[in-house]
């Protein structure tokens, strides 16, 4: 147990580093090291496709994936839900590790430990742990705010893949590490090998240090830009909007036992979780009951548009929208304007680079391993600088074990895994990059399988 880190508290590791860092062999590493610790895995992977379940070694700890959303963004509200699963299971583990996507700002994951009551009363944020690829970093350092976001919040940072580079590269990439971050320990790795002391039982988050980088740290990031408390009498209201820069607005009504500022706040996480739920379509005059639902509305059309919002008891209600109200000119109506007892504006999520993206496949039967070679190559050459990670288990024509691969740009290493057995033979992987062309992908890939 971290030593600052109270014993009725379970310690929580984030496993977190650019596309390609090797977080995934890292997490191999803790979970098949003698290190005496029990430790629960919850992974979220960016994409269509899952891969990573598949390519962590077997092992008796708890592993749940994630792979709808960024974990900082569409997916945080099923982030709490799992660890108050897990906690049911406390007799089970002793520590929790949370690898978040390549493409995520670990700001937010951190929050949750700090401003939601629950999780502070029952676990505790170890550390921070950050994997840096010190081939490709350079590549990616400058433009883009989560890889920076990464090195700026962490406790631990590895430069990892130390054997790719000369040692005057690492010297001048760790130099500019601790610009960014002069508090952070810096160890250099390769095969992300490391003492498992060094990364596990750390003793606690640095928050004086976050604040220090983020003075609004403490502030979370929400799926909603605004909030609103009213009291409601029984009957039918109307939300009347105009047209504004998004063509839908997501909002969910749900009632609160105050119209105070703290029935605002007692709503808030119930609201995170609403959000991380399936959007329900409503067209124009529909109707929207208040609970614990998420409601797509549909603005097609010009002018005016008008949604019903119908209240079964006099009330207060809280209201919470996908952006600010005032960009659609958005007001709740009953017999005229109504107005909130209190609002709120939030934070939003961060947004991601718009052009950063990824094709995945999860197909049934063999390929030919020539034209799969060929394939591969003509790819890395043609496209390797905007690949910035590809990993995988393919199913090979003729032999009996799975082939698990990961790539970062042009670099590709796969071996041969353990024997398919009774597990049906199939192909999963996925691509994560910049301006994939995914017919483009698919038909390539297509074109590999054994007819």
């Amino acid at each position: 147990m971290s030593p600052d880190i109270a014993p009725d508290r379970i310690p929580v590791t984030v496993l977190t580093g650019f596309l390609g860092s090797g977080k995934t062999t890292l997490l191999n590493r803790i979970l098949t090291e003698n290190h005496g610790k029990r430790i629960a895995v919850i992974e979220n992977e960016f994409g269509e496709v899952g891969v990573d379940n598949e390519l962590i070694v077997n092992a008796e700890e708890e592993i749940f994936e994630m792979n709808n959303g960024c974990i900082c963004c569409t997916v945080r509200g099923d982030l709490i839900r799992i660890l108050g699963n897990l906690m049911k299971r406390r007799d089970r583990f002793d520590h929790i590790m949370i690898e978040t996507t390549g493409l995520a700002d670990p700001a937010p994951v951190a929050q949750t430990f700090f401003v939601d009551d629950e999780m502070k009363e029952r676990m505790a944020l170890d550390g921070i742990v950050t994997l840096v690829d010190t081939k490709h970093i350079w590549q990616h350092i400058d433009d883009s705010d989560e890889a920076k976001e990464q090195v700026a919040f962490a406790d631990v940072i590895l430069l990892n893949k130390i054997d790719l580079v000369p040692p005057g590269e690492v010297d001048k990439l760790e130099a500019r590490i601790r610009e960014m971050n002069p508090a952070a320990r810096i160890y250099r790795t390769r095969d992300a090998a490391i003492e498992m002391d060094r990364i596990l039982g750390l003793g606690g988050f640095n928050l004086d240090r976050a604040l220090q980088v983020d003075p609004k740290f403490l502030e979370p990031e929400y799926p909603f830009e605004w909030g609103g408390v009213y009291e409601l009498a029984t009957g039918t209201h109307e939300f009347v909007m105009q047209d504004g820069p998004d063509p839908m607005m997501s909002i969910t009504v749900m009632p609160v036992k105050s119209a105070d500022y703290q029935g605002l706040e007692g709503a808030q996480m119930d609201a995170v979780l609403t959000f991380s739920s399936q959007e329900k379509p409503v067209e124009l005059g529909g109707a929207i009951k208040p609970g614990p639902d998420l409601h797509q509305l549909i603005l097609r059309g010009d002018g005016e548009k008008r949604f019903l919002i119908e209240v079964p008891a006099s009330g207060s209600y809280a209201l919470f929208t996908e952006h600010h109200p005032d960009e659609f000119s958005a007001a709740l109506h009953g017999s005229g304007p109504l107005q909130a007892v209190v609002s709120k504006q939030y934070k939003p999520d961060h947004e991601h680079d718009e052009e950063v993206s990824s094709v995945g496949f999860n197909v049934a039967g063999d390929l030919d391993q020539r034209k799969l070679n060929s394939w591969l190559r003509d790819l890395l050459m043609k496209k390797g600088p905007d690949i910035f990670r590809m990993k995988g288990v393919l199913s090979i024509a003729g032999e009996t074990s799975r082939f698990v691969f990961q790539g970062v740009h042009m670099l590709f290493d796969g071996r041969p895994d353990r024997e398919w057995g009774k597990e049906p033979r199939h192909n999963s992987f996925i691509f994560i990059g910049r301006n994939l062309d995914r017919a483009e992908l698919t038909e390539g890939f297509m074109k590999c399988l054994v007819r």
